[in-house]
């Protein structure tokens, strides 16, 4: 694979980073245009099938079908600068408004004008619980796993709880679906050494912080763990960052969490980069270098393992695709997605209280965003518009 092929690539997907607003189905939109249409580097029977292929594996689902393109044109070095070239931009942006608090409290600016940014976050954690309720329930079972879900999450804000019940999903799916030889066999030759990686940090970050308790320490397993057992992209880690962070660990507020996740909306390429956000606000205490440190951290951690993922799973795609379980299970996987999704906003709304405003800038954030007159970067701006004037 030539350099200027290499550059190419990577300038395009800058742009799709640049174009990519609004969570895993418009990205696929962005991918299709720029990456299909426009440059052909991929047939969209090829695209679909990766979409596919990333659906199936936690993590950022979007990130992880940029990154698989990028494996497939030039191979694992230019997945990881794809990966650089597509996250990083908003990973510094987010960064950087980690600091929004400080920045305030140095200008004498009072942090109010943030204050209906966490009711707009409401109103899109509301419309992406609908939007993947109607996907994802498509018969009883599926109803019923995602009502147990919610039901469970509602009352044990534990972060254990959500993995598994994300394994039971799957497990009820391939159980109920009564078809047989659903582990149909099939010759793989996967790249070992690259799951043996994901599995060293997964449990070397546990025993590093069960020995040492180190604040950073315990960042990077709870970002790594994130990004290996969520499913369905940034909506889904809502609700496991925010009992995590919020209410087991304390690291930051539930105004504070909500600022990042609406302030996230507002900017192109992957809601996983919501983790620098919170890693940086995790240390604030720590001093300006430690809360970089801890930002860089949550980056990190958050996409490793959806990179590592990628590495060991593509090269033996096209037989691993053929075992039926893996797609069976997915149906109760994006059930149980759906309801922590739906349960985490149901939570939220009332943290954030019910006052005639709150619920005001709520509904009108919905309804712009079912109706679609205006685009999430223009609803940030001007919900920080609203708080300044009022």
């Amino acid at each position: 694979m030539n350099k200027i092929k290499w550059r190419s690539f990577l300038k395009d997907a800058f742009i799709c980073s640049l174009g990519a607003y609004g969570g895993p189905e418009a990205h696929f939109g962005v991918f299709m245009d720029q990456l299909v249409t426009k440059k052909e580097y991929l047939t969209e029977e090829e695209l679909v099938e990766l979409v596919a292929l990333c659906s199936i594996l936690p993590g950022p689902t979007s990130t992880q079908t940029l990154v698989a393109i990028g494996y497939k044109t030039g191979g694992p070095l230019l997945a990881f600068f794809t990966m650089i070239v597509w996250s990083l931009p908003v990973l510094v942006l987010m960064t950087v408004l980690s600091f929004v608090y400080q920045i305030f409290a140095a200008f004498n600016i009072s942090s109010n004008v943030l204050r209906y940014i966490g009711p707009m976050a409401v109103g899109f954690i509301v419309v992406a619980a609908f939007r993947i309720t109607k996907k994802v329930v498509t018969n009883w079972m599926t109803g019923a796993l995602m009502l147990s879900a919610a039901f469970v999450t509602y009352f044990f804000h534990l972060p254990w709880v959500f993995p598994l019940l994300l394994v039971l999903g799957g497990t009820v799916s391939i159980v109920a679906s009564g078809e047989n030889n659903l582990w149909n066999k099939v010759k793989v030759n996967p790249p070992w050494r690259y799951l043996f990686v994901f599995g060293a940090f997964a449990i070397g970050s546990l025993v590093l912080t069960a020995i040492f308790g180190n604040r950073l320490l315990t960042l990077f397993e709870s970002f790594y763990r994130y990004g290996y057992l969520v499913f369905g992209g940034g909506q889904v880690v809502v609700p496991v960052m925010y009992s995590e962070l919020v209410d087991v660990r304390a690291f930051m507020t539930h105004e504070e969490f909500l600022t990042g996740y609406g302030l996230v909306q507002g900017l192109p390429g992957p809601m996983f980069s919501f983790s620098a956000y919170a890693g940086g606000m995790s240390y604030r205490d720590g001093g300006v270098l430690f809360q970089i440190i801890a930002a860089f951290i949550g980056g990190v951690g958050i996409f490793l393992p959806g990179l590592l993922l990628i590495y060991f799973v593509y090269p033996v795609w096209e037989n691993l695709k053929q075992i039926k379980a893996i797609k069976v299970s997915l149906k109760g996987i994006n059930a149980v997605a759906g309801g922590l999704i739906a349960v985490a906003a149901i939570i939220l709304m009332q943290k954030s209280g019910f006052s005639i405003d709150n619920l005001i800038v709520t509904a009108i954030t919905t309804i712009l965003l079912f109706t679609k007159k205006i685009s999430a970067p223009l609803i940030v701006v001007l919900t920080l518009v609203l708080g300044l004037i009022l």
